[in-house]
């Protein structure tokens, strides 16, 4: 039955009654999930990518847009251009953000004259931020969520409505504050990740296009190198990381803000680069059997210890009680002895005659058996080595490497290690083109995004 026609304050009972049955306080709002498209890190795999962001949103004031009043929204509903069901306001919201500005559309700088513009350099700024923006967003959706002030303009919009709406039933109100409460919850998101997106992207602008320069200069070199990466190759990587993030690519493309364009574009700079250094650089690169053994010999230190160390020692041993001139006067016998070294056959000679010197040969020891950080010295020190003096439990100390064996190092595991080898040397290699190719560049920066 339709209520009478009636003064507001008639309703104060009824809209109290509504505030406690379909409002809760303001726990209705911190049950919606925050819809509006947040970046997320999408970074797994071999090929090193991360998700892409969204541009701008116009800030609304608490209430918004929820906040008209409740006679105009009735208005607009019965007119031919009906209100936007909440999902529709979503993705609307998610169109905004996708959309450029004209800031954005502007040349932020120029390589070889090939633009980038400040859209891309926001959408990177949101990969390189990932999930940072997602989680503030949600702390601050939950801060909006609890001030005392959003409470206060829930109930306004209540009792608004509730006199605009004078006459219909209780059910046909109630209709009218839901739809109301969800636009104002929406606004609140859009608010929550538009402040959450201005706090993270000015320190991020900086890097995001010095790493767009790169791409650019990356996918120039490729073009010119005739390096051809098919976009069936990037779309199986995209899919990959989807994966391995328990998404579909759908799901993905809307996590990182509705997009899949710009991961695609920097997986595809990434694999192009690969390609182009592998070509020019792969012949050059060599990794010989001495390097893969101290380099497992390195790793095995602390793990398996893989590695026996051929070593000898000098030891100098000094007084209980001795001046400090005279420490000095046995570290100078210990330099001479190692002057005199010329070889594992030539330490017994070199400490013949040296006061309080012992020779002692001490032929295969595990590097665990060694005290740091003679251990880590001797490992990376080269077979026929002496290292400098060191003071060790009252003596003066001269070891010394006259070789190294591998004992139980399989063979997958020198193959590791190899392949690790070189891959520094390969991303040495690659550091260095790429920035051959800056010097080379004509780089113009138009827009000033933070110091260079």
């Amino acid at each position: 039955m339709p209520l009478p026609r009636t003064t507001a304050a008639h309703f104060s009972s009824f809209a109290a009654r509504c505030a406690l049955a379909s409002l809760s306080g303001v726990a209705l709002l911190a049950g919606l999930s925050v819809t509006t498209p947040l970046a997320a890190a999408g970074q797994t795999g071999t090929v090193a990518v991360t998700g892409d962001g969204t541009s701008a949103l116009p800030k609304p004031s608490v209430g918004g847009a929820a906040g008209a009043s409740a006679t105009e929204t009735e208005t607009k509903g019965k007119s031919k251009k009906s209100k936007k069901s909440p999902p529709a306001a979503a993705a609307s919201a998610a169109q905004d953000l996708a959309a450029p500005t004209k800031d954005q559309r502007a040349i932020a700088a120029l390589v070889n004259d090939e633009p980038i513009t400040g859209f891309e350099i926001d959408q990177r700024a949101m990969m390189l931020s990932g999930t940072n923006i997602q989680q503030q967003a949600k702390t601050n959706f939950e801060a909006l969520v609890k001030n005392p002030k959003t409470s206060e303009r829930l109930k306004a919009i209540l009792q608004e409505t509730v006199k605009a709406n004078e006459g219909k039933s209780r059910e046909e109100i109630i209709a009218i504050f839901e739809r109301r409460k969800k636009e104002f919850g929406m606004n609140l998101q859009k608010q929550a990740f538009e402040n959450a997106r201005n706090s993270a992207l000015p320190a991020m602008k900086k890097q995001a296009l010095e790493e767009l320069i790169d791409d650019r200069l990356k996918m120039q070199e490729a073009k010119k190198q005739s390096v051809t990466i098919e976009d069936a190759e990037v779309d199986r990587i995209v899919a990959s990381i989807a994966e391995r993030n328990k998404m579909t690519t759908e799901q993905f493309a809307k996590q990182i803000g509705g997009s899949l364009e710009p991961i695609k574009s920097r997986i595809k700079a990434t694999l192009s680069w690969n390609e182009v250094v592998r070509r020019r650089f792969g012949p050059l690169i060599n990794v010989s059997n001495k390097d893969v053994d101290k380099f497992v010999a390195a790793s095995s230190v602390a793990g398996n210890d893989d590695v026996e160390l051929n070593v000898q020692r000098v030891r100098i041993a000094m007084p209980v009680k001795i001046e400090e001139n005279g420490v000095a006067a046995r570290i100078q016998e210990a330099d001479k002895i190692k002057a005199k070294f010329s070889g594992c056959q030539s330490t017994a000679a070199a400490a013949a005659g040296v006061p309080g010197a012992t020779f002692e040969d001490l032929g295969k020891r595990r590097p665990s058996t060694i005290s740091e950080p003679t251990r880590t010295l001797l490992v990376n020190a080269s077979d026929g080595e002496m290292l400098p003096p060191t003071v060790n439990e009252g003596a003066i100390e001269l070891w010394v490497v006259c070789g190294r064996t591998v004992v139980k190092a399989v063979d997958a595991k020198r193959t590791a290690a190899e392949g690790e080898l070189k891959q520094k040397e390969f991303e040495l290699m690659a550091k260095r083109y790429i920035k051959d190719l800056r010097e080379d560049a004509h780089i113009e920066y138009r827009i000033n995004v933070g110091s260079r």
